[in-house]
């Protein structure tokens, strides 16, 4: 995947600014997929030069001008190629795992506290996500929701990101309180 098929997804739901689409990917879409703004504004471009997006001038008083951009046809014709693509597995690239692998010969205090500060954001992030989802399906209850929802994609992809950190949450929360009781104990 690249990042041109994340932002194209995100323009689906309307009509933003290269700083919108930062707060986006900030707050939704970096549960699957990480972008600086630079990175934005730069495929914002790349994306209007090919006619997968189109943009428009704002002139606003008191602030510097804008653009705003909307995903045209062949955007959506990108997308539908896209999602007809096989998708491959992803794979775990994760510093904290390595430092987990090589514990058996290190002091263990300095990875115990590192599982316990992830331990806290990806509870942190749990909540986050638990917000969200109440605000994207409103007053339906889940079952509901996911069968007469108008658009449940973002629902859907915002239950992984929740069930991925609730499932980091609970790993380094074991992985620590193990590591812990194996310290040897002073006499």
């Amino acid at each position: 995947m690249a990042l041109r098929h994340a932002v194209l997804t995100a323009l689906l739901d309307g009509e933003y600014s290269g700083y919108q689409l930062a707060k986006i990917f900030d707050v939704s879409v970096s549960n699957f997929w990480y972008a600086v703004p630079q990175q934005l504004y730069a495929e914002l471009t790349k994306l209007e030069r090919e006619g997968l997006v189109t943009g428009r001038q704002v002139i606003q008083r008191d602030r510097p001008n804008k653009r705003l951009f909307t995903i045209t046809d062949a955007g959506l014709a990108e997308l539908a190629a896209f999602a007809a693509t096989p998708s491959k597995p992803s794979s775990i690239r994760e510093d904290l795992l390595v430092m987990v692998q090589a514990v058996d010969r290190l002091d263990p205090a300095p990875i115990i506290a590192q599982l316990d500060e992830r331990a806290v954001a990806a509870a942190a992030k749990v909540e986050i996500f638990d917000r969200m989802l109440q605000r994207l399906r409103g007053e339906l209850d889940e079952e509901t929701f996911l069968r007469q929802g108008d658009r449940i994609g973002p629902y859907l992809t915002c239950l992984r990101g929740r069930r991925f950190e609730q499932e980091n949450r609970e790993w380094c929360e074991q992985v620590a309180a193990l590591l812990r009781a194996r310290v040897p104990q002073p006499r």
